[in-house]
């Protein structure tokens, strides 16, 4: 039987992700659109030559947007949510579907001002005038939203390269000076295992364990980085947290793979 996400028309296009493939189309079309009708209520000479063409590209930007928004949804549930991302998300497509209908009323208002009047009427200078404030919203909520996916997308890629440090030579140690091939407390800890009350010790920030199948993960480096945002992974901190995995990445590849990074030794 099918899942939800299975059958969801916003989950996928011929295997690829639908949300990254729609977004171009919201992150350029919006922000043209709006700032294009500003300068129109600016210059009203433009809004007799431009007017309508803004207000198609407005149109189509904003079904973009709930398209993006929707399928930004199904993607949340194969690689989690990253949730300012997801919040402003969900208000962008509602800011540009209410700039466009403040639109369609200014256009005709300030046509008919113009033809008959010369000039701005008062109902062409309101509307004007709420049409440029919701057309700065939607261009600044298009960049948040844009910037926030960009960095739930690319922020753990793109780590810096550590700094290459040449080795510096050490002298071969004496005799005496040899040291001993026991292994260390952390090697030994790692291949004994590690008890539920070692992993409770670690349930904070600053250091986070957690159990999953099982086994032992030291996720603090990825607290910061998850998509999901970071209150998704200090709540797995210093407990199993093996059902919570399994509900939100249940057979899915790329959050097992992320996760067995962090492996540190099994659970006894």
């Amino acid at each position: 039987m099918l899942t939800a996400l299975e059958t969801s028309i916003f989950d996928s296009i011929a295997g690829l992700p639908l949300h990254p493939l729609v977004v171009h189309f919201v992150v350029v079309l919006l922000p043209v659109a709006a700032l294009g009708l500003i300068l129109e209520i600016i210059a009203p000479k433009l809004a007799d030559r431009y007017g309508w063409l803004t207000i198609l590209v407005l149109a189509v930007g904003t079904a973009a947007a709930f398209v993006s928004q929707q399928a930004g949804e199904a993607l949340a549930l194969r690689v989690g949510e990253p949730q300012l991302h997801a919040t402003l998300g969900r208000m962008l497509p509602w800011a540009a579907a209410a700039l466009f209908v403040v639109a369609v009323i200014w256009l005709p208002l300030h046509r008919r001002a113009y033809k008959t009047l010369e000039h701005r009427s008062g109902a062409s200078t309101a509307t004007g005038i709420l049409a440029a404030v919701l057309a700065l919203i939607v261009v600044a909520l298009t960049v948040f939203v844009a910037h926030q996916g960009a960095t739930a997308a690319w922020a753990k890629v793109m780590v810096p390269a550590p700094p290459t440090v040449s080795a510096t030579p050490v002298p071969s140690p004496t005799p005496s000076e040899t040291p001993s091939t026991s292994p260390t407390p952390s090697t030994t800890a790692s291949a004994a295992g590690f008890t539920m009350a070692e992993v409770a010790q670690h349930a904070g920030a600053s250091s986070c364990w957690t159990v999953v199948n099982a086994q032992v993960y030291d996720v603090t480096d990825w607290i910061n980085r998850h998509p999901g945002g970071a209150d998704k992974i200090l709540g797995l901190c210093g407990k199993d947290g093996t059902s919570a995995f399994q509900t939100q990445h249940n057979g899915q590849a790329d959050p097992e793979s992320e996760l067995s990074q962090f492996l540190i030794g099994p659970l006894r």
